[in-house]
């Protein structure tokens, strides 16, 4: 068999962060979920079955529960911000798909959540 294509997922990592425009949101927080797809690949970790030849969703982890702890106003920097850090952690991957939500927003609806998703290429692994 072929690898054509391989990703690290982590799904519906749950956060309470300080983001947001609103001054109640930057003191009292909200809730956020993250979900992140990140393709490499992953070829010379199926062979090895060694750690050190993936992306270590562990460490992934960390990086996105550090990047949360940050605050900002806007969710669209916080994705950017976990995105171009686990970049600079991990080179070889190609791309990262983010989903960052906020569970709560205050905007007087009844509903699952308010977010951004942002698709992002590592353009230092195009030819």
């Amino acid at each position: 068999m072929i690898l054509e294509d391989s990703y690290i997922t982590l799904t519906n990592l749950r956060f309470h962060a300080l983001h947001g425009v609103m001054p109640q949101e930057q003191v009292a927080g909200n809730d956020y979920s993250v979900s992140l797809r990140i393709r490499f690949d992953a070829g010379k970790a199926m062979l090895t079955d060694d750690v050190n030849d993936t992306i270590n969703y562990a460490e992934v982890y960390r990086i996105v529960r550090e990047e949360m702890r940050r605050p900002d106003r806007l969710i669209e920097h916080v994705a950017h911000r976990i995105a171009d850090h686990i970049a600079r952690t991990f080179p070889t991957l190609s791309a990262i798909n983010i989903k960052l939500v906020k569970l709560n927003p205050p905007i007087g609806a009844d509903c699952d959540g308010a977010g951004i998703e942002l698709h992002l290429i590592n353009d230092k692994t195009k030819p």
